[in-house]
């Protein structure tokens, strides 16, 4: 496991542009409005930004074209945050290597070229993946191991692994890889959120798998502190605690629908198929086994903390 440090920056003093990769979506939104009157911001994003500060430059470019290289070769850039990844995919629907892997590849050449010294790539905690093996607390340097027949979770875990091959070849850029676990929040739209959403969530007879969950705020204040100049390394980003999914459920008056395991699968395939679940059955791994990350690394390094409750943070998704 690349080390997790921080040291004293050693180099001239950064310039002050944050270039932002995914500004549209929900998550880079958010980190707009936090940054936009520290720093001068710029998003790279192929979707429009409705809404967007008069203080923020959008390109609304694709990643891997020569028009995105431009915005570096121009200079004056203190950090690069990339929020790009497809972490939601949908039915009938697949998330092509393309979108992953290789704009993430571009980006770092560009950063390496035109001497970007900071980079904050999201991640997430279940690369890990759940499983009835698994530790109570799973460090930073746990084997990634995501779910075997979930093409999409493969997939971030390609593009976790060329992100720590990054760090390892460039040393001289500060390169931070976040791993969160579930994050949720009233703007979050992603697979736990959707779950929690539905009106009778479907659950595992016999499984009650303890979770961890994160404030998207909670999350917006992880990548505020790993922008601070000396940090670098890999971090797992956890909540206000742990907690089995049905006091959660009950926490969110939701009823659930107990499932018989040989049931469950083939079943949420043909509903996802049909584009008539909003859960990819892929994540039914996380409804039977747990995925727990020890989140002691950032509190020492990046000094983080969460601000939300457990209630606070699980009420969220309302």
């Amino acid at each position: 496991m690349p080390p997790s440090k921080k040291t004293k920056p050693t180099r001239k003093k950064a310039s002050p542009s944050v270039v932002i990769a995914g500004i549209s979506g929900n998550f880079g939104r958010l980190l707009t409005r936090r940054l936009h009157t520290e720093y001068p911001i710029i998003g790279i994003d192929k979707r429009p930004f409705e809404g967007k500060p008069k203080d923020v430059t959008h390109y609304q470019v694709d990643a891997r074209r020569r028009k995105a290289e431009n915005i570096f070769r121009h200079g004056g850039i203190r950090a690069v945050v990339h929020l790009g990844l497809v972490h939601r995919p949908q039915p009938g629907r697949s998330l092509y290597r393309d979108m992953n892997v290789r704009s993430t590849v571009k980006l770092l050449e560009y950063c390496q070229a035109y001497d970007v010294p900071k980079v904050v790539l999201m991640s997430t905690a279940y690369v890990y993946g759940p499983g009835p093996e698994n530790s109570n607390f799973l460090t930073e340097d746990t084997p990634l191991g995501g779910v075997a027949d979930y093409p999409e979770m493969q997939a971030l875990i390609e593009w976790d692994m060329y992100a720590q091959s990054f760090f390892w070849k460039y040393p001289e850029i500060e390169t931070v890889i976040l791993r969160p676990v579930h994050v949720v929040g009233p703007s979050v739209k992603n697979a736990p959120t959707n779950y929690l959403r539905l009106k009778s969530p479907p659950t595992l007879l016999g499984f009650d798998p303890m979770l961890q969950v994160l404030h998207e705020e909670d999350l917006i204040q992880a990548i505020m502190l790993a922008l601070e100049p000396g940090v670098s390394g890999i971090f797992n980003i956890v909540g206000p605690g742990e907690v089995p999914l049905s006091a959660i459920l009950k926490e969110l008056g939701k009823k659930s629908v107990p499932i018989p395991h040989i049931m469950a699968k083939p079943v949420l395939k043909r509903l996802w198929r049909l584009g008539l679940s909003a859960f990819p059955p892929g994540e039914l791994p996380h409804l039977q086994y747990q995925c727990m990350v020890d989140g002691q690394l950032a509190r020492d390094v990046l000094g983080f903390r969460p601000r939300y409750n457990l209630r606070q943070t699980i009420r969220s998704v309302l």
